[in-house]
């Protein structure tokens, strides 16, 4: 398995839930589906279980079966898991970094819409902001609601913030572009 494998965003999500409770990698996959809205490519979490095992952070635990399926492995964090998932939380926590996410290359470059399409544009994708922060909310108060405790959902919660913030971002740039305070050039 690449070394890169270890590189991949999942592997912190993969040590995080191994660190709540040994589960197999369909567990995982259900999991980090349930608690995020990102996409998650099951063969690549299958790779990259796959290359935590070889790197020892991982351990095989045991194997089950459910009804016709097939076996699973269980897998467990090893102390050398717990060591590097806690190695990577502090450095990522400590260190903010530039990310660069697709919508700050295209609101660099939003002026070739003209104010008119710039405002339009804005002004949907704060309609489906707002519709997914609601969503979010929704889901977040439903699984608070169930008991699981708020340490376990906290990064649902930065994220329906963040969410908020670039809301209230995006209306106020529509407000200036539409009240003519945000001017392009060559406009009059």
């Amino acid at each position: 398995m690449p070394r890169r494998a270890l590189e991949n965003p999942l592997v912190l999500a993969v040590l995080g839930l191994l660190l709540e409770s040994p589960m197999h990698p369909y567990q995982v996959f259900t999991e980090l589906r349930a608690r995020s809205a990102s996409a998650i490519n099951r063969g690549t979490l299958y790779d990259v279980v796959e290359a935590m095992a070889a790197a020892e952070w991982i351990t095989p635990q045991g194997t089950e079966r459910s009804g016709n399926r097939p076996e699973r492995t269980v897998y467990a964090l090893t102390g050398a898991g717990r060591d590097e998932l806690v190695r990577r939380l502090d450095s990522r926590i400590r260190e903010p970094k530039r990310e660069f996410p697709e919508f700050l290359g295209a609101i660099a470059y939003v002026g070739a819409l003209g104010p008119d399409g710039a405002a339009a544009a804005l002004t949907e994708r704060a309609q489906r902001l707002s519709e997914r922060a609601d969503a979010d909310q929704e889901r977040l108060a439903a699984v608070l609601d169930s008991g699981v405790p708020r340490l376990h959902v906290i990064e649902a919660e930065y994220a329906l913030h963040q969410t908020r913030a670039e809301i209230a971002w995006v209306e106020n740039l529509v407000a200036e572009i539409r009240g003519g305070a945000l001017t392009w050039p060559g406009k009059d």
